[in-house]
């Protein structure tokens, strides 16, 4: 069956998946950050920041506002294009933005190395029972993630690393959701069918091109959360395996 007004997408079912019913979900993708994983508060990065540096931190109120500010002017925003394509890139971005802020003015690296750093993204609390309970499964679970730097180190801190199959990062891979094409990649990579696949994120936009790319999505809300995430909720979507 051909439709008139087909929806545009980059996997093409067959007719028999079409007249076929919708088959149960065996897979997970999920997002990194904001999803599975928050960076630390950045007052909390501040002072660490200032540990590291010896800087003297005597106002992070100011300094909060200061970035908040700086993360509106048009060259930081036109710098942030495209700085999750590679390493590189992400430093730049970063470099543009803090060089704005007087109080990061001379330590920008150092402030970016904080960014990155192992201990500065932490899992929510929900995160590991979730990736835990999949596991018990025997479900199949990718990251999909549109970052400048590898990851892995932060799940490998947390004790997670071990549950994740695939990590598909936009810095390896040279591309940036909603690319289809990177959620193609993570199912390949699991050897899962895309349509008993499910991505979860908190960015419709982003986390959405999964669904061109055959797969189903969840969006979380996009609050940023300290205390659970809500990833319980996924579970009662999946089909139950033996």
């Amino acid at each position: 069956m051909r439709a008139l007004f087909d929806l545009p997408a980059a996997y093409r079912p067959s007719a028999e998946d079409r007249a076929a019913p919708v088959p149960p979900l065996e897979a997970v993708l999920c997002d990194f950050s904001n999803t599975l994983f928050r960076m630390i508060p950045t007052d909390e990065w501040l002072r660490r920041i200032a540990g590291d540096t010896g800087r003297a931190l005597d106002d992070p109120e100011a300094v909060l506002a200061a970035l908040d500010a700086a993360a509106a002017e048009p060259e930081v925003i036109a710098a942030q294009e495209g700085r999750d394509l590679d390493a590189d890139a992400h430093h730049r971005a970063m470099r543009t933005w803090f060089s704005r802020v007087e109080y990061l003015r001379g330590i920008e690296d150092a402030a970016q190395a904080r960014v990155v750093a192992e201990d500065s993204w932490v899992p929510y609390p929900d995160t590991g029972p979730f990736l835990r309970t999949l596991a018990e499964r025997r479900v199949p679970v990718g990251v999909v993630s549109d970052i400048g730097w590898d990851i892995r180190g932060h799940a490998r801190a947390a004790g997670l690393d071990e549950l994740v199959g695939t990590w598909v990062l936009s810095c390896e891979e040279g591309r940036e959701k909603p690319a289809p094409e990177l959620f193609s990649t993570a199912c390949a990579r699991l050897g899962v069918d895309p349509r008993r696949t499910l991505m979860v994120g908190d960015n419709p936009r982003r986390d959405g091109g999964a669904a061109a790319a055959g797969l189903r999505v969840f969006v979380l809300a996009g609050e940023q959360r300290e205390r659970e995430r809500g990833l319980a909720d996924v579970l009662a979507l999946l089909s139950p395996r033996g």
